[in-house]
């Protein structure tokens, strides 16, 4: 028997052209679901459907900007028009930014959540009438460790990713009755190209030096490896994770629990 199969399955992965996003688009392919990518940078999302595709997975590019809700509701649309279905949404699509309260303009503090908040609502608010329809599904918003610890100089960051976790408990309660299940997992540092080319841009020189640190604020010496996020959303995306709605996943290394 091969469990956390996602055969027959239509899903939706944002923000999967490179990172976890990626890594979960290609889990899922790889298990059998039918991914489309919703991406921004058209070449990046396209990038990610050859690389399943080349290893005889199945999947389909969209560009389009999370922030824009009548762009993804048409994309949506023409996604359950084709298919009949959506099963699967996960929510990864999402940008940081560094800076405390005071440290924070306004039109960066904008920016952030009409893509972390305003994004995630969007694509929730175009899947969950097809999903009612059809009799079921399942949505997967990636928040992070942010949500629920005090992480400095992440105020804007933190504010979306908490919005992110409220609103995946608001979407498990209201919508238990229709079959529909909602979680969210909150990741702590992965090792992802964002991370490269932040180290790159602020430590000039500084590289291998500062990717240990930054590793070893995790207690278990290490950042993750998006693979091992995308390992967790097949599970809470399966069939076999039908018992659970409502719950925030940390997959960090120990750091909420045992970074004292």
């Amino acid at each position: 028997m091969s469990l956390f199969r996602l055969d027959g399955k239509v899903a939706v992965v944002t923000g999967a052209g490179s990172g976890i996003g990626q890594a979960i688009a290609r889990c899922f392919a790889e298990n059998g679901a039918v991914v489309h990518v919703l991406e921004l940078n058209e070449e990046a999302g396209q990038g990610t459907v050859n690389d399943i595709t080349a290893a005889g997975g199945k999947a389909f590019a969209h560009a389009v900007n999370v922030a824009d809700q009548a762009g993804v509701g048409a994309v949506m649309q023409k996604i359950a028009g084709v298919s009949g279905r959506l099963d699967v949404l996960v929510n990864c699509a999402g940008i940081a930014h560094i800076g405390k309260l005071e440290t924070t303009p306004e039109a960066d503090f904008d920016r952030v959540f009409s893509v972390n908040v305003k994004g995630t609502y969007n694509c929730m608010y175009a899947v969950i009438g097809q999903m009612k329809q059809q009799g079921g599904g399942v949505i997967l918003n990636v928040a992070s460790i942010a949500s629920t610890v005090g992480i400095p100089d992440r105020f804007a960051y933190s504010m979306s990713k908490g919005a992110v976790l409220t609103m995946t408990l608001s979407v498990a309660k209201d919508y238990l009755g229709d079959n529909i299940r909602c979680n969210c997992v909150s990741p702590a540092r992965v090792h992802t190209p964002f991370v490269d080319g932040f180290i790159a841009k602020n430590y000039p020189g500084r590289e291998a030096e500062m990717f240990e640190k930054l590793s070893r604020t995790q207690p278990i010496g290490r950042m993750a490896k998006p693979e091992e996020v995308g390992y967790l959303a097949l599970y809470l995306c399966s069939d076999e994770a039908g018992f659970i709605t409502g719950c925030d996943y940390p997959i960090d290394g120990g750091f909420i629990k045992l970074n004292n």
